[in-house]
């Protein structure tokens, strides 16, 4: 792939991202993602098969990210140490209303059962990774997925109520319940 292509490619998946984060991979368009991208839709089966496809591959790419942060903890801290680390930062004001390079999973979740097999395993193929990452040993492994679904379910509640004192109150709590 020449260098213009791979560069449009990457525009049209960052927007694709912000999308994905912000709406699901459901609802946003091709001719929204593209519009974004500062593209037109003639342009889009030059680079994705479907908007499927570029919505997995967006969808992949952003949990990859997260595993990528997750890495950044120091591996040597007790599993419980490095979860509250994570959760200080996921359940964060910040990330709640972050527009760009925040987990896709509060908006993806619900729409989980309407999307392609491919999603499922994704999901699935990431949280067992996040599990991995954060627990240190496999007596941990259980009580490290109930944190994982504490997090991403309180975030998703927070966003879902937008900012405010209750959303600031979920956070707060689901991080206080973490570990």
């Amino acid at each position: 792939m020449n260098d213009k292509k791979a560069q449009t490619r990457e525009r049209i998946l960052t927007a694709a991202s912000t999308a994905l984060i912000a709406r699901g991979p459901i609802e946003p368009s091709v001719n929204e993602i593209m519009g974004a991208a500062g593209l037109t839709v003639g342009g889009f089966y030059a680079h994705f098969d479907s908007k499927e496809a570029l919505m997995l591959e967006a969808f992949s790419q952003l949990l990859a990210e997260r595993r990528e942060m997750v890495a950044t903890i120091d591996d040597q801290l007790p599993g419980d140490e490095r979860r509250a680390l994570l959760a200080a930062f996921y359940l964060s004001r910040r990330h709640r209303d972050a527009q760009q390079h925040a987990c896709p999973l509060p908006t993806a979740i619900g729409e989980m059962t309407r999307l392609s097999a491919d999603f499922r395993n994704a999901l699935a193929e990431h949280v067992e990774l996040m599990v991995a990452q954060l627990a240190a040993s496999p007596e941990e492994a259980d009580k490290t997925l109930a944190d994982i679904a504490l997090m991403v379910g309180g975030l998703a509640l927070a966003r879902a109520l937008g900012p405010g004192e209750l959303s600031d109150r979920v956070l707060r709590a689901a991080k206080s319940a973490v570990v």
